[in-house]
Protein backbone atom coordinates (compact mmCIF):
# COMPACT_ATOMS: atom_id res chain seq x y z
CA UNK A 1 0.00 0.00 0.00
CA UNK A 2 1.12 3.71 -0.97
CA UNK A 3 0.18 6.15 0.92
CA UNK A 4 1.26 10.03 1.10
CA UNK A 5 1.59 12.23 4.27
CA UNK A 6 0.54 15.18 3.48
CA UNK A 7 3.63 17.67 4.77
CA UNK A 8 6.41 19.90 4.19
CA UNK A 9 7.91 18.77 8.31
CA UNK A 10 10.79 16.52 7.55
CA UNK A 11 10.99 15.67 11.63
CA UNK A 12 7.14 14.31 11.12
CA UNK A 13 7.89 12.50 8.10
CA UNK A 14 10.96 10.68 10.35
CA UNK A 15 8.67 9.82 12.97
CA UNK A 16 5.50 8.47 10.83
CA UNK A 17 8.22 6.18 8.74
CA UNK A 18 9.66 4.93 11.53
CA UNK A 19 5.96 3.89 13.23
CA UNK A 20 4.09 2.18 10.19
CA UNK A 21 5.06 -1.30 9.06
CA UNK A 22 7.18 -2.62 6.00
CA UNK A 23 4.36 -3.19 4.32
CA UNK A 24 2.96 0.23 3.54
CA UNK A 25 4.94 2.77 1.88
CA UNK A 26 4.90 6.54 3.37
CA UNK A 27 5.49 9.24 0.22
CA UNK A 28 5.96 12.47 0.96
CA UNK A 29 5.03 15.40 -1.08
CA UNK A 30 8.28 16.28 -2.46
CA UNK A 31 7.83 12.53 -4.05
CA UNK A 32 4.64 13.31 -5.73
CA UNK A 33 6.01 16.91 -7.22
CA UNK A 34 3.65 18.75 -5.09
CA UNK A 35 5.39 21.94 -4.54
CA UNK A 36 2.39 24.15 -3.68
CA UNK A 37 1.23 25.26 0.25
CA UNK A 38 -1.23 23.28 1.20
CA UNK A 39 -4.88 24.94 2.16
CA UNK A 40 -5.10 25.38 6.40
CA UNK A 41 -8.07 27.62 6.90
CA UNK A 42 -9.87 26.57 9.41
CA UNK A 43 -10.08 27.58 13.06
CA UNK A 44 -10.06 23.60 14.14
CA UNK A 45 -7.48 20.69 13.99
CA UNK A 46 -10.38 18.43 12.56
CA UNK A 47 -11.13 20.70 9.52
CA UNK A 48 -6.95 21.03 9.00
CA UNK A 49 -6.11 17.74 9.21
CA UNK A 50 -8.86 16.92 6.19
CA UNK A 51 -8.41 19.75 4.11
CA UNK A 52 -4.93 18.75 3.93
CA UNK A 53 -5.56 15.55 2.64
CA UNK A 54 -8.58 15.79 0.48
CA UNK A 55 -6.51 18.19 -1.62
CA UNK A 56 -4.00 15.63 -2.16
CA UNK A 57 -6.69 13.39 -2.72
CA UNK A 58 -8.74 15.89 -5.27
CA UNK A 59 -5.70 17.03 -7.09
CA UNK A 60 -2.63 14.08 -7.02
CA UNK A 61 -5.06 11.21 -6.99
CA UNK A 62 -3.08 9.70 -3.89
CA UNK A 63 -4.61 7.91 -1.26
CA UNK A 64 -3.50 10.16 1.30
CA UNK A 65 -2.91 11.44 5.18
CA UNK A 66 -2.76 14.41 6.98
CA UNK A 67 -2.54 16.04 10.32
CA UNK A 68 -2.98 18.83 12.35
CA UNK A 69 -1.65 19.16 15.45
CA UNK A 70 -1.90 22.08 18.21
CA UNK A 71 -0.79 22.50 21.82
CA UNK A 72 -3.71 23.91 24.19
CA UNK A 73 -2.62 25.48 27.44
CA UNK A 74 -5.09 25.99 29.88
CA UNK A 75 -4.58 29.68 31.11
CA UNK A 76 -4.07 30.68 27.98
CA UNK A 77 -7.58 29.24 27.18
CA UNK A 78 -6.32 26.34 25.13
CA UNK A 79 -3.87 28.95 23.17
CA UNK A 80 -1.85 28.32 20.79
CA UNK A 81 -3.99 25.10 19.95
CA UNK A 82 -4.64 25.55 15.96
CA UNK A 83 -2.48 28.33 15.26
CA UNK A 84 0.78 26.48 17.28
CA UNK A 85 2.82 26.44 14.35
CA UNK A 86 2.54 30.28 13.57
CA UNK A 87 1.71 31.44 17.03
CA UNK A 88 4.69 34.23 17.07
CA UNK A 89 3.57 35.38 13.28
CA UNK A 90 3.83 34.01 10.19
CA UNK A 91 7.68 33.96 9.79
CA UNK A 92 8.35 32.84 13.12
CA UNK A 93 10.48 29.92 14.02
CA UNK A 94 10.09 27.23 16.64
CA UNK A 95 12.20 29.18 18.86
CA UNK A 96 9.56 32.23 18.46
CA UNK A 97 7.03 30.65 19.69
CA UNK A 98 8.70 29.05 22.69
CA UNK A 99 9.50 32.26 23.81
CA UNK A 100 6.13 33.90 23.06
CA UNK A 101 4.96 30.83 25.09
CA UNK A 102 6.83 30.98 27.98
CA UNK A 103 6.55 34.79 28.51
CA UNK A 104 2.74 34.38 28.32
CA UNK A 105 2.84 31.55 31.11
CA UNK A 106 5.59 33.54 33.03
CA UNK A 107 4.34 33.75 37.13
CA UNK A 108 1.54 31.15 36.05
CA UNK A 109 1.14 28.63 39.07
CA UNK A 110 -1.16 26.35 36.28
CA UNK A 111 1.24 24.92 33.80
CA UNK A 112 -1.23 22.22 32.89
CA UNK A 113 -1.57 21.29 28.61
CA UNK A 114 -1.68 18.64 26.25
CA UNK A 115 -0.72 18.27 22.91
CA UNK A 116 -3.47 17.01 20.38
CA UNK A 117 -3.06 15.67 16.73
CA UNK A 118 -5.54 14.78 14.57
CA UNK A 119 -5.23 12.72 11.32
CA UNK A 120 -7.52 12.40 8.66
CA UNK A 121 -7.36 9.57 6.21
CA UNK A 122 -8.92 9.69 2.64
CA UNK A 123 -8.77 6.16 1.26
CA UNK A 124 -10.66 6.47 -1.87
CA UNK A 125 -12.65 9.26 -1.41
CA UNK A 126 -13.53 7.62 2.22
CA UNK A 127 -12.67 9.97 5.02
CA UNK A 128 -11.30 9.13 8.52
CA UNK A 129 -10.04 11.03 11.27
CA UNK A 130 -7.95 9.11 14.09
CA UNK A 131 -6.89 11.16 17.43
CA UNK A 132 -4.24 11.38 19.87
CA UNK A 133 -3.60 13.35 22.71
CA UNK A 134 -1.43 13.49 25.53
CA UNK A 135 -1.49 15.80 28.77
CA UNK A 136 1.32 17.68 30.35
CA UNK A 137 2.87 20.83 32.16
CA UNK A 138 5.12 23.65 30.02
CA UNK A 139 7.89 24.16 32.25
CA UNK A 140 9.47 27.29 32.08
CA UNK A 141 12.88 26.66 30.88
CA UNK A 142 13.93 24.67 27.68
CA UNK A 143 15.06 20.95 28.44
CA UNK A 144 16.78 18.82 25.77
CA UNK A 145 17.80 19.19 21.89
CA UNK A 146 15.72 16.44 20.45
CA UNK A 147 12.68 16.40 18.76
CA UNK A 148 11.28 19.56 17.37
CA UNK A 149 8.42 22.48 17.90
CA UNK A 150 7.16 22.85 21.58
CA UNK A 151 9.44 19.35 22.36
CA UNK A 152 11.59 21.42 24.80
CA UNK A 153 9.48 22.95 26.89
CA UNK A 154 6.42 20.01 27.48
CA UNK A 155 6.91 17.71 30.02
CA UNK A 156 4.30 14.81 29.82
CA UNK A 157 2.54 13.22 33.09
CA UNK A 158 4.24 10.53 34.27
CA UNK A 159 7.88 11.61 32.81
CA UNK A 160 11.11 13.11 34.19
CA UNK A 161 12.16 13.80 31.04
CA UNK A 162 10.97 16.65 28.12
CA UNK A 163 9.65 15.49 24.76
CA UNK A 164 13.31 17.00 23.64
CA UNK A 165 15.39 15.17 25.99
CA UNK A 166 13.47 11.88 24.66
CA UNK A 167 14.51 9.52 21.75
CA UNK A 168 12.03 9.38 18.69
CA UNK A 169 11.48 5.81 19.84
CA UNK A 170 10.85 7.00 23.71
CA UNK A 171 8.76 10.22 22.18
CA UNK A 172 6.68 7.86 19.63
CA UNK A 173 5.23 5.26 22.35
CA UNK A 174 3.39 8.15 24.24
CA UNK A 175 3.23 11.43 21.83
CA UNK A 176 -0.11 12.58 20.22
CA UNK A 177 0.93 11.87 17.18
CA UNK A 178 2.16 8.40 17.84
CA UNK A 179 -1.21 7.69 19.76
CA UNK A 180 -2.96 9.23 16.34
CA UNK A 181 -0.30 7.02 13.76
CA UNK A 182 -1.09 3.49 16.54
CA UNK A 183 -4.86 3.79 15.41
CA UNK A 184 -4.36 4.74 11.68
CA UNK A 185 -2.12 1.66 11.36
CA UNK A 186 -4.63 -0.15 13.47
CA UNK A 187 -7.19 0.72 10.54
CA UNK A 188 -5.30 0.65 7.89
CA UNK A 189 -3.85 -3.26 9.05
CA UNK A 190 -7.36 -4.37 8.33
CA UNK A 191 -7.62 -2.80 4.70
CA UNK A 192 -4.30 -5.03 4.04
Amino acid sequence: MKLVFATNNLNKLAEIRMLVPFSIEILSLKDINCNEELPETSDNLEDNAAQKAFYIFDNFGYNCFADDTGLEIDVLDGCPGVYSARYAGEQCIAEDNIQKVLSEMKGEKNRDACFRTIISLVIDGKHFQFEGMVEGQIIPEKWGNNGFGYDPIFLPNGFDESFAQMSIQQKNEISHRGLAVKKLIAFLKKKI
